[in-house]
């Protein structure tokens, strides 16, 4: 069964409000050679990984973190319920970490994690 957020997700452009008609989503062709015959297949693009959100999840890491941080995390929780967005503390890590494994995937070595821990 679908999860509310599933349900419920914008089927709209955030920044200008506009529904994409299907002709205008990215697309990727991709030519397959067979013998002397040339397939073509379109290949939808898969897109930035994102969270797996309200599922059951079968695999578990124990993270231990501070005081300060657990006080961080949970109030950081209370802003986004301010903001609409009810949200667990797995959620919201799960969010974070998608973000922050995005931003290294694309930017490698100059991204925001890596300038960090470097930092350290």
């Amino acid at each position: 069964m679908p999860a509310a957020d599933d349900l419920f997700r914008p089927t709209t452009d955030p920044t200008t409000g506009a529904q994409p008609a299907p002709e205008q989503r990215p697309r990727r062709v991709r030519a397959v050679a067979d013998d002397a015959e040339v397939a073509v297949e379109v290949v939808e693009p898969t897109g930035p990984k994102r969270p797996s959100g309200r599922v059951r999840h079968d695999e578990k890491m124990t993270v231990y973190v501070t005081a300060d941080e657990l006080l961080d995390i949970e109030h950081a929780r209370l802003t986004l319920r301010r903001h609409g967005l009810a949200v667990d503390r797995g959620r919201l890590v799960r969010e974070a970490l998608a973000l922050v494994l995005a931003d290294l995937e694309t930017q490698g070595a100059d991204s925001a994690l890596v300038q960090r821990l470097l930092d350290e």
